[in-house]
């Protein structure tokens, strides 16, 4: 029988809505990885999150804090798939990074620390929507 408590799924959810948040971000800006890869790589973090402290693997001897290192890794690598090199331009650092705050926000999520997932959404949507503001006077500067 299928059964799932209501603390997971709701952990579930948290993850969903916050990652599809920051996708909106990268989708509006028209970036490589939009609202669905930003929302799926949290909701797996946070599967992968909930599954690793869930007592699943065994009979605890196993440690829960390997799958959260494994997420790390691949989406690191998922990351590296949108950088992009050509003319001695790097492009797609910005949304490789927010690939990487969408599992992290996942994650949080997953182990039910909900304001710090929060937050953290919250503070970079701040960090890549209006720190533009900043960007082009520092340029503008260094040339």
């Amino acid at each position: 029988m299928f059964a799932i408590s209501l603390e997971h799924l709701l952990r579930l959810v948290v993850s969903f809505v916050l990652g599809s948040i920051v996708g909106i971000e990268r989708e509006i800006n028209k970036k490589p990885a939009g609202l669905r890869t930003h929302t799926v790589i949290s909701l797996a973090s946070a599967l992968f999150t909930i599954l690793s402290v869930s007592g699943t693997f065994g009979d605890g001897a196993v440690d829960p804090t390997r799958i959260a290192s494994q997420v790390v890794v691949g989406v690191g690598f998922v990351g590296a798939g949108v950088i992009i090199s050509t003319g001695g331009h790097v492009r797609g650092v910005t949304t490789a990074a927010s690939l990487w705050i969408a599992a992290a926000v996942g994650m949080a999520s997953g182990l039910g620390e909900y304001m710090l997932a929060l937050v953290t959404t919250v503070l970079a949507i701040v960090a890549l929507e209006f720190f533009v503001i900043f960007e082009e006077p520092l340029k503008r500067r260094k040339s």
